[in-house]
């Protein structure tokens, strides 16, 4: 088991997340519960459609459940006005999507920065706090260069440098490999498993590639139609 694990840091009670498709309901979240711990790198798998994107929008706040709830740090986030939730995501967690999301007509150390704007840091601290960032994902000799100067892997890699700027203690990272080639992927995932370790950063990973899954994470939970279809457990 992972020696940084210490009680949880996500609780997920009877969680459920129904969306109306014309005349059908459609439950993409069913009555899910579940507890993340501290310091886990835990990974959802199932196929297109099992629900696992959007319990990690849930956790994550971006959406918000149908019914009952989702605690992370204690706090209900249901509970939470927009403005609140709003600081939650800038504050406690860190994104990583399939798709970039990088401003086409900012270097890579000015979208890295962008997170920490949002946060109100400023000036030498945010220009120091963004090269570290980038150091950290081994491409502060690309600080300079615009997305479409970049690899797809490079261009992840400072999508995940902005992702943890700020350290925050929950990463999720949803398909983060989606649009990659083999090596890259690997590169990124390599990524991700270092920053929980070295750093204790609880990691959320959504992903269809079980095998990847299993091979990189602490506990693989299988999604099918909105439910757990099993939970792996902690390595020993």
């Amino acid at each position: 088991m992972n020696p940084t694990l210490d009680g949880n840091i996500v609780e997920a009670s009877s969680l459920t997340r129904i969306y109306q498709t014309g005349p059908a309901e459609v439950r993409a979240v069913d009555g899910i519960d579940l507890s993340i711990h501290r310091g886990e790198f835990l990974a959802f798998v199932g196929v297109s459609g099992s629900g696992k994107s959007t319990l990690l929008h849930l956790i994550g706040g971006l959406d918000t459940p149908t019914s009952g709830s989702v605690r992370v740090q204690g706090r209900e986030l249901h509970s939470l006005s927009s403005y609140e939730r709003a600081r939650y995501r800038r504050t406690a967690v860190g994104f990583v999507f399939q798709s970039f999301h990088l401003v086409p007509s900012m270097s890579a150390e000015a979208n890295v920065a962008l997170a920490l704007t949002f946060q109100g840091t400023f000036g030498t601290e945010r220009k120091q706090r963004s090269a570290e960032a980038l150091k950290r994902v081994g491409l502060e000799h690309r600080a300079d260069h615009r997305p479409g100067q970049l690899s797809g892997g490079e261009q992840q890699r400072v999508a995940l440098a902005r992702a943890i700027v700020h350290h925050p203690p929950l990463l999720l990272a949803d398909e983060p490999t989606g649009n990659l080639d083999r090596r890259n992927a690997a590169d990124v995932m390599n990524l991700l498993r270092e920053i929980n370790r070295e750093h204790a950063t609880t990691v959320v990973l959504v992903t269809h590639d079980e095998e990847t899954a299993g091979r990189i994470a602490d506990r693989v939970i299988r999604l099918r139609d909105g439910r757990l279809d099993g939970l792996g457990d902690l390595d020993s």
